[in-house]
């Protein structure tokens, strides 16, 4: 037995070593990803604090204050077009209980006057335009400007039509396709694999494994952004409907294993961007900086804005 520890206790900690090192010296093992963007500030369902979520007046928003990503989810209507819609069903966002998928685009009903803003519980949105938008609008009308695209459902064609309209503005690098579910997330990179990806949940899942692990330095990602909730907002500003996510000792526990420092850092090194959401409040934005997020996700752009405005060169 003394014997066998004799070897075992120096491969160890030449290994603990080794991987310590490589996690804060990634560049010896991987090549830094370059994305053809890096932003500090991305807005969340086109920053639905300020303007009703996801409406091109909310977007027009969003860009004016300088926001470098814009978030947001499609689904496919009946007749085949792509809109910009975080629900499937819309009974939430316009009082009626109709899926997209089962109208055409032409019979979308309105967004509601005044809409709840779903992670600042207790505060609503409004704004002139209550019309969904297409996802071909968002493309014409800011051109340059990077978005992150949720597929939420799995449906081949919407992710086939997403991937032609990318194709047809020439945004392959500059378009992020992103899921929660790691199945629809590979058909979307098995339809366009040019476009860069965040991780699934089972794909996180299995970052955390590695980190812990101390597998992590040693393993290629081909992901090139990491977008997770920051754990301090729930049951404060975004009060979850899962009964789990209640309990303060949850919340706790996931804000211990999940926000670590030398994780984003690791992964910024590396080129992979991390961006917490959904901070709506200055003390929440400067906690994701803190803790290492290299980028913010917020409902609120003009309260992001300000905050970078304010620590410029500081964060």
């Amino acid at each position: 037995m003394s014997s066998l520890l004799y070897f075992i206790l120096p491969v160890l900690g030449g290994y603990t070593v080794t991987s310590l090192y490589l996690l804060k010296h990634p560049h010896v093992l991987h090549k830094r990803k370059r994305t053809a963007f890096y932003c500090r500030h991305i807005s969340h369902r086109g920053g639905c604090g300020e303007r009703i979520e996801n409406t091109m007046e909310a977007f027009t928003h969003a860009v004016d204050l300088g926001t470098g990503l814009l978030e947001l989810d499609c689904h496919m209507t009946r007749d085949g077009h792509v809109v910009v819609s975080h629900d499937e069903n819309l009974l939430r966002q316009t009082g009626q209980g109709v899926d997209v998928s089962a109208v055409n685009l032409q019979d979308l009903p309105s967004y509601k006057e005044r809409l709840e803003v779903t992670f600042y519980a207790g505060h609503y949105s409004s704004g002139s335009d209550r019309k969904l938008a297409r996802l071909e609008e968002v493309f014409d009308k800011f051109p340059n400007v990077p978005v992150n695209i949720e597929i939420k459902e799995d449906n081949e064609r919407l992710i086939q039509k997403v991937s032609e309209l990318v194709s047809r503005y020439g945004r392959e690098d500059i378009s992020v396709w992103a899921s929660v579910h790691s199945g629809i997330l590979r058909k979307c990179r098995e339809t366009n694999p040019s476009m860069p990806y965040g991780f699934s949940i089972g794909r996180g899942v299995v970052l955390l494994l590695l980190f812990y692990t101390g597998l992590l330095p040693f393993v290629p990602l081909g992901e090139s952004f990491l977008q997770f909730y920051l754990p301090c907002v729930f049951n404060r500003t975004f009060i979850p409907t899962q009964r789990v996510l209640k309990s303060r000792v949850v919340i706790s526990l996931l804000q211990t294993l999940t926000m670590r420092k030398s994780l984003f850092n690791h992964l910024a090194a590396r080129g992979i961007q991390v961006h917490l959401f959904v901070c709506n409040e200055e003390r929440d934005i400067k906690a994701a900086f803190d803790i290492g997020a290299t980028g913010v996700m917020t409902d609120y752009p003009s309260v992001l804005s300000n905050y970078l405005s304010a620590h410029r060169g500081q964060d």
